[in-house]
């Protein structure tokens, strides 16, 4: 019986399932209880590999992402934030737009939601399978500039276009100087119609001239991200400031003031 037990787990360890060999005793009991036949007892023990497996790509995936935090569209009230067609995120988060490759840009006022939205669109994707990079646009830019300067280039280029999902989070929060531009526009070149991408951003897309510093790059950028594109506009008061209000600590501006 040793012997037979062994085998098994010498077996098990070769085809590389783990949980069938930790757990074999356990799961083949919990078989039993539900009185399962010869061929429902294989295809438990598989789902239950399987389920695991799982597990633990999703969890490597959005270690690698770098999420800052941890956001679910769950979390996200609606009911507050009525600029957002709950149907229309939804619809992205079935991820469609991300195997074409396409682009999503969240724009509005900091505090609405934009980075909530990204994250949470950002882990559903990693749950569909699609491996998937977080980045703030400062430090993107910064690493791209630091790259041209030290002759990696084409290398950290490669590493942002790698991932099938790109997530840029405030992205011309900070104006472009002159040359980060246009090492932005060699990331999106690299990346057009190969991986998708998703930015948010407090500019809307008719102000990127000035962010970018450069009408006509900025021309250039756009013109490849929003060749497929779904460009989503929130509006309204800051989450932060709004509970803020509630709770007293912040008045309300008036909108008249007597002089």
């Amino acid at each position: 019986m040793t012997f037979e037990h062994d085998e098994m787990q010498q077996l098990l360890t070769r085809l590389r399932l783990p949980l069938l060999r930790d757990q074999l005793d356990n799961l083949l009991d919990e078989a039993t209880r539900q009185d399962l036949t010869l061929r429902e007892t294989v295809q438990f023990l598989l789902q239950a590999e399987v389920r695991q497996k799982d597990q633990r790509r999703v969890a490597m995936a959005i270690k690698i992402a770098h999420f800052p935090a941890v956001r679910t569209l769950d979390g996200f009230d609606f009911k507050a934030q009525t600029a957002v067609d709950p149907k229309q995120i939804r619809e992205l988060a079935v991820s469609r737009w991300v195997a074409n490759g396409d682009t999503v840009l969240f724009q509005g006022p900091p505090g609405v939601g934009k980075t909530h939205l990204a994250i949470a669109l950002g882990r559903e994707a990693i749950f569909k399978g699609y491996s998937t990079l977080f980045v703030s646009g400062t430090k993107l830019l910064t690493e791209l500039s630091a790259a041209h300067a030290e002759g990696r280039l084409n290398e950290r280029i490669r590493h942002f276009g790698k991932p099938k999902l790109l997530i840029i989070d405030e992205l011309g929060y900070l104006p472009f100087e002159a040359n980060a531009a246009h090492l932005f526009f060699q990331l999106v070149s690299y990346r057009y119609e190969r991986g998708a991408m998703l930015a948010t951003s407090n500019r809307a897309v008719g102000e990127w001239g000035h962010v970018f510093g450069d009408p006509v790059v900025a021309t250039a950028i756009l013109d490849r991200l929003l060749h497929h594109s779904h460009i989503i506009t929130i509006r309204g008061d800051s989450y932060r400031l709004r509970k803020k209000r509630q709770s007293g600590l912040v008045r309300k501006t008036p909108e008249h003031v007597n002089v």
